[in-house]
């Protein structure tokens, strides 16, 4: 079966993850940053990889998502809030609506770091977002341990 990994990557950390899910993946494979990233239509399995940006799959892994169509599809997720919060969950929840024809056979979430300018940003709102209170859990992340939990998962689920 030929994989493909789309990612879309705004400080780096998704396609560290990107580059993990990757090398999980049996057989045949690409690997792609969203702004080059072929028809979905060729492939057998397709990974796509996103950061969240105000609760939501980024403006470019959204509009990839609504092409994948009806094929086996996994989702994977960056963010600044906890991997469990409502916020990261919501986030993942709105990238499966996009991706609504697709076999979703599974997900992963968790934590990138923030780049401190956004950070900076974020705090001086009048209301600052809901995941900045876990943001700073969010330092060194994704880590070896994000990494191999995604692999795991992976594994786990293309050998059921």
């Amino acid at each position: 079966m030929k994989s493909l990994v789309v990612y879309s990557s705004q400080t780096g950390n998704t396609r560290k993850l990107a580059e993990a899910v990757l090398e999980a993946l049996p057989g045949e494979k690409a690997l792609f940053p969203v702004d080059e990233a072929p028809d979905p239509s060729d492939y057998g399995f397709i990974a796509v990889g996103f950061w969240l940006m105000a609760g939501k799959p980024d403006p470019k892994a959204s509009e990839y998502l609504c092409k994948i169509g009806k094929k086996p599809l996994f989702l994977f997720a960056t963010h600044g809030a906890g991997a469990g919060s409502d916020h990261a969950i919501h986030g993942m929840a709105l990238a499966k609506s996009l991706a609504a024809e697709a076999d979703i056979r599974g997900t992963y979430s968790c934590q990138g770091e923030v780049n401190p300018k956004i950070l900076e940003k974020a705090s001086k709102k009048p209301e600052p977002p809901v995941w900045l209170a876990d943001a700073s859990d969010a330092d060194g992340h994704p880590n070896n341990a994000d990494f191999e939990a995604v692999k795991y998962q992976l594994a786990e689920l293309l050998a059921s």
